[in-house]
């Protein structure tokens, strides 16, 4: 079957995934099963997607009961469970509107979109510029990948969409002469740079960057796509930096499973966009949004808690074990500098039924935000054995 199966997808589905030799047929909270049965621990989530594990009994129930009742409807008509989650948002962040999208990039295109309108309205037409970090993702559509500051994505597109410099992360002066040099709409960053390794922002360059965009007038954005709905521990990253954005983008671990990105408007930008101005077909869906709330109602202090609990184990597990130089990230979205290859460790770690991810040349952790610890202490055993030198 596993070879038939293979066969298939290299025949019928485009070339662009580099796929583990692994079939998984089912999943239950943190373990999920392959074609023989075999059961992993899951400390990958899908890339921060399922954050209640998988088939998780509420998240499941939710979906099962809206697609029951009301599949989709488009955003012609009122609906509750939209209204619902978009409140719950704005609660959970201190902001003002939402507009829901189908995924983190369109999440930032939204985003990108509404400082640009604000800055047009404000101090005209030329005023346009986002700046980005250096070592950045924020999306593979054009526009995005344009926002993103890591060249290799760039090479096999161009000409992508103008209008967007990068500038170092970290160094503060050198931030400050690019909003110079330049009429800028907005700064957009990730808290922590997933994508490019886990690499945490410093307080400093954060508190700089915002302190910059107070006094241009100066839109903030911030890209919690993979960083938000609890996985840093807090509901937001930027929540760890005493920051507050004018614009939170959100997506990956919102529906637990089920595409939906939102764009969290703040004060300055609640009514920039008006009837017209943007809209999408499948945002606001139903049976997503009814998952989403799901996910979202349970991200309580206490188990944020619990996610700084297990993060702390981690870090202090981790720290100065054989094999390993260093542990960054926060939260449960960590990243692991072996001495050995990240490819080789994480292919060591399948082997003994534990699955990791790789980001940049460290392994990655995003395991569910509710993993046990008896099944997170395993989990990290085996990957501290296998990265043993």
């Amino acid at each position: 079957m596993i070879n038939n199966l293979k066969e298939q997808d290299k025949q019928y589905i485009a070339n662009t995934y580099n796929r583990f030799d692994l079939q998984l047929v089912s999943g239950k909270g943190s373990y999920v099963y392959d074609q023989n049965g075999k059961k992993y621990i899951d400390m990958g989530t899908g890339i921060g997607v399922t954050a209640f594990g998988f088939a998780d009994n509420m998240w499941a129930n939710a979906v099962k009961s809206q697609a029951e009742t009301l599949q989709h409807t488009s955003n012609l008509y009122y609906t509750e469970p939209c209204v619902k989650l978009a409140k719950a948002l704005c609660k959970k962040s201190g902001l003002k509107k939402v507009f829901f999208a189908n995924s983190g990039a369109e999440a930032n295109e939204c985003a990108i979109k509404v400082a640009r309108k604000y800055a047009a309205d404000k101090k005209g037409e030329d005023c346009y510029t986002i700046v980005t970090l250096e070592n950045s993702f924020h999306g593979r559509t054009i526009t995005t990948l344009a926002a993103t500051g890591q060249e290799h994505y760039h090479e096999l597109f161009k000409p992508l969409t103008g209008g967007f410099v990068h500038t170092p992360a970290n160094d503060i002066e050198a931030l400050k002469n690019t909003v110079k040099q330049h009429k800028v709409a907005a700064i957009m960053f990730e808290c922590v740079q997933g994508e490019g390794g886990v690499i945490p922002l410093t307080s400093d360059f954060v508190a700089a960057m915002a302190e910059e965009a107070r006094q241009n007038d100066i839109l903030l954005i911030v890209d919690e796509v993979q960083t938000g709905n609890g996985r840093t521990g807090e509901m937001y990253a930027y929540q760890n930096y005493g920051i507050t954005p004018d614009i939170v983008t959100t997506a990956k671990g919102l529906g637990g499973g089920l595409p939906i990105g939102a764009a969290i408007l703040g004060d300055k930008v609640e009514h920039t966009l008006g009837f017209g101005d943007h809209g999408s077909t499948y945002g606001a869906n139903p049976v997503c949004c009814a998952a989403a709330l799901t996910v979202v109602e349970r991200l309580t202090n206490e188990l944020l808690e619990e996610v700084k609990q297990k993060s702390q184990y981690i870090f202090d597990t981790l720290k100065n074990a054989s094999g390993i130089e260093y542990v960054s990230g926060m939260g449960l979205m960590i990243g692991i500098k072996t001495v050995k290859p990240a490819a080789e460790v994480v292919k060591a770690a399948m082997q003994k039924g534990v699955l990791c991810l790789t980001a940049k040349d460290k392994v990655r952790l995003l395991p569910a935000l509710n993993i046990p610890f008896d099944d997170l202490k395993q989990a990290i055993e085996i990957i501290k054995e296998v990265s043993a030198i």
